[in-house]
């Protein structure tokens, strides 16, 4: 026997196959045929042997039929005349008293894919479409399409598309989902298939009879059916709700689908549905087949976009399995992180600790970037995990550690100090550029305060030269350049000999370039270079530790049950990382100024009333804002030693305001702490949401140019509306509204009191204040070294800040 493979085997196959002795003996025959599948499938070229298997397909042995008709459809586009043999006797068997033989002609006949024998097929097509077995309509509805592919620009035969409509009410299920099918494909350019509502009812009533596809490709089209009213929608809905609970993953997807094309005009109506699919969806999660368990995770992030607390009770679920492959856990990581809370913070970081040792250098990261993302509520305790990692000292570790560390401080500038004490000896670790890079961003930035940074930069300049990546030569000239405005005397000789190389020896033209700028800079003053350089050292917005508002559902119901979830960068809730290392110039006060401004632009419906949040008129002006800053901290014994003693009337003063805000009592905790820090004030205390009564106690420091003051403070909210604030609202002057002048500790301020206006309406804050939706927070002031505009500006912060959180909470 020749080598398997070789010409010899072929042409030994096509004497056997012409041997009229082998063709006798029907068994031998087969086995014959077998071999010239055997090797058409290992890639053995074997079409010199089709006029031959053309005469084999000739025989009543259906085994025989299907194993030639494999090879014909293979090579038919490759004797395409030679093709036309065949024809005659699928025709033929398209005929045959048994309905297999007939569906498996049909199939082959269409799969032959040869433009020049369509005018051939048509004619069995049709007449398959009323044949009596149900096994052959489901192929001819499915040929017609398969037609329509082979010759897109032909014409419609609107006889074949009215043949098909009716087919939809045909007794066997997948006749019916077979012709959806294939009128989607001839429709695709008008559409698709047209759904009235008998169509829409008689598919919904077969839903039952379909099996898993056939009831996903169902509700699918359904999805473009809209009800022509409110009773015949919640009639559909009512047919649905057993399929929102089935145990079949595809058809619950499907399903949800459905009610949220249904449901978008009622938000409560989807989030009851979401709220239905928990149980299915924590069931898919544990499926044995990763595909599904992964595409579980990715559209349960989707629903806790609506919904962050739906899966709140079941957070041990997604904890990661030791065989369990990276891509499901890095992705049951991202939704731990979107559950974390006061009750599960603990339990949740220490699982995630173990993951930062894993030996998959991925998932280990992506471990060490999620402990970072909790770290903007609970800094305190992630950066003591955080350090407890530098500690290893591990390449990969150390370099997902410094970049979580400096995405931290981006975002939580008070964790700085932390930070910046625990960077000693990171440079003899790091190998990879992307953690030079943020080592050298954090050098550079908080410079002032790391007293090995020029050490450490001196360190990197002196192995320039063997540093092969120019992103890491590029940052390390800015954090040079930084350190040199904070520290001229131990970094002028380096940033000098930085310069030199990188003008005159660096090959990089992006390297030599920015050297070139940054030298130039330089030569028009260190004021103009400070300017420049001295950038953000945090990210100046307010919406990005408030905490992701809870989006409607219809932001993303249409990729819901598409692969969009599945293939969607992270970068949605990593974006604040990519900001990070941007070197942009930050003028405290104006940036501040602006997006406090941004926040008043807004207006809240409320039940019959809209409530305006102070016009752009009452925001504080850029004169107003003073700098703020953490720094220096004060221990909780030490406020308390502070607030109790009070201020004296020589060195400080002490003020009450009355803000008017809806539902920040509500907020929780770490949104309140993160928004206040994000303007550089530090709570130190507050009593749990939903609590009366209600109080915070906080401080901060202003940063004047001649001096700084402390400021301590209270909000205090006991779920009772102030009456004096009251009786001042009902105080008229001739039926207009008056300004007042109140002096407290020292401070002169105005308080603009609103009347009722001449038609006798109250205005809007009054109704909704009736209604018991605004709440009044009493604010106690006490500041040391009497600073009337500072105290001013610190005001203004904080009541706008107030009023953003009682935004986001609406």
């Amino acid at each position: 026997m020749p080598y398997l493979g070789s010409e010899d085997t072929v042409r030994d196959l096509n004497r056997a196959l012409a041997n009229p002795h082998v063709q006798s003996d029907q068994l031998r025959y087969r086995n014959v045929i077998l071999k010239v599948i055997r090797l058409m499938s290992q890639g053995v070229d074997v079409s010199s042997l089709f006029s031959e298997m053309v005469k084999a397909c000739a025989t009543v042995d259906i085994v025989q039929k299907k194993l030639v008709y494999v090879f014909l459809c293979s090579y038919a586009s490759l004797n395409p005349e030679l093709s036309l043999l065949v024809i005659n006797t699928l025709r033929k068997d398209c005929q045959d008293p048994n309905p297999m033989v007939r569906s498996l002609a049909l199939r082959n006949m269409t799969n032959l894919r040869l433009p020049s024998l369509v005018e051939y097929v048509e004619q069995p097509l049709t007449a398959g479409l009323r044949d009596r077995a149900a096994c052959v309509r489901r192929v001819a509805v499915l040929g017609w399409a398969k037609l329509h592919n082979l010759q897109p620009n032909s014409e419609i035969d609107a006889a074949v598309v009215n043949e098909l409509y009716s087919l939809l009410r045909d007794t066997d299920p997948v006749v019916m989902v077979n012709c959806l099918r294939a009128l989607e494909e001839i429709l695709k350019e008008e559409g698709g298939v047209a759904i009235n509502k008998p169509i829409a009812h008689h598919l919904l009533n077969r839903l039952k009879d379909c099996d898993v596809w056939g009831q996903s490709e169902v509700l699918k089209i359904l999805q473009r059916y809209q009800p022509q009213s409110e009773d015949e929608l919640f009639d559909i809905l009512s047919m649905l709700d057993a399929s929102l609970v089935s145990p079949h993953p595809p058809v619950m997807a499907s399903t949800l689908g459905l009610f949220l094309s249904l449901c978008s005009t009622l938000p409560k109506v989807s989030l009851a549905a979401l709220e239905r699919v928990r149980g299915p969806l924590l069931a898919a999660c544990g499926s044995a087949s990763r595909e599904i368990r992964f595409t579980a995770l990715c559209h349960i992030q989707l629903l806790l976009r609506s919904v962050p607390g739906m899966m709140g009770a079941h957070y041990k679920r997604f904890f990661c399995g030791y065989a369990e492959p990276a891509f499901i856990k890095q992705r049951k990581m991202q939704v731990l992180v979107e559950l974390v809370n006061d009750d599960n913070v603990a339990i949740l970081l220490d699982e995630l600790k173990e993951y930062c040792t894993d030996v998959n250098t991925d998932t280990a990261q992506a471990a060490i970037s999620a402990v970072g993302r909790i770290g903007r509520s609970y800094s305190d305790r992630c950066l003591v995990i955080l350090t407890g990692l530098l500690g290893l000292k591990q390449d990969n570790i150390t370099s997902a550690v410094v970049q979580t560390m400096r995405d931290l401080v981006w975002v939580c500038p008070q964790c700085s100090e932390t930070v910046c004490s625990s960077l000693e000896g990171c440079e003899e670790i790091l190998q990879d550029s992307q953690g030079k890079q943020a080592l050298l961003w954090l050098l550079g930035t908080y410079g002032d305060r790391v007293c090995s940074a020029p050490y450490t930069l001196e360190v990197f300049i002196d192995r320039v030269r063997c540093e092969n990546s120019p992103a890491v030569k590029m940052e390390l000239l800015t954090a040079t350049l930084r350190l040199f405005l904070c520290r001229p005397a131990e970094t002028q000789d380096m940033l000098g000999r930085l310069l030199h190389y990188a003008i005159d020896e660096e090959t990089d033209m992006c390297v030599r370039d920015q050297a070139l700028l940054y030298y130039r800079l330089l030569q028009c003053g260190v004021d103009e270079t400070r300017k420049v350089l001295q950038g953000r050292r945090s990210d100046p917005s307010l919406g990005v530790l408030i905490g992701r508002p809870a989006e409607p559902v219809s932001h993303w119901a249409p990729i819901f049950n598409t692969l969009k979830p599945l293939w969607q960068s992270t970068s949605e809730t990593e974006s604040v990382n990519s900001r990070s290392s941007q070197h942009t110039a930050f003028d405290p006060i104006s940036d501040l100024s602006e997006t406090l401004n941004s926040c008043h632009l807004q207006s809240v419906q409320t039940e019959g009333v809209t409530e305006h949040t102070p016009s752009p008129a009452d925001a504080p002006s850029p004169s107003a804002i003073v700098p703020l800053s953490l720094l220096p901290t004060l221990t909780a014994g030490e406020f308390e030693r502070l607030w109790l003693r009070g201020v004296e009337e020589e060195d400080g003063v002490c003020m009450t305001e009355h803000v008017r805000c809806c539902n920040v009592t509500q907020c929780s905790p770490q949104n309140f702490q993160a928004a206040m820090q994000l303007v550089n004030i530090q709570t130190l205390a507050f009593t749990p949401p939903h609590t009366l009564p209600w109080r915070v106690f906080l401080y901060t420091h202003t940063e004047a140019p001649s001096s700084s003051t402390l400021i301590l403070g209270e909000l205090l909210y006991t779920g009772k509306a102030n009456e004096e604030a009251g009786d001042a609202q009902e105080d008229t002057i001739d039926g207009e509204n008056a300004n007042k002048t109140v002096v407290e500790g020292g401070i002169e301020r105005w308080v603009h009191n609103k009347q009722k206006d001449s038609s006798g309406k109250r205005d809007s804050n009054e109704l909704a204040k009736d209604n018991g939706q605004i709440e009044e927070v009493k604010v106690t002031l006490k500041q040391q070294l009497k600073d009337d505009k500072a105290l001013r500006g610190f005001l203004s912060i904080l009541i706008t800040v107030l009023h953003t959180l009682s935004l986001e909470r609406k």
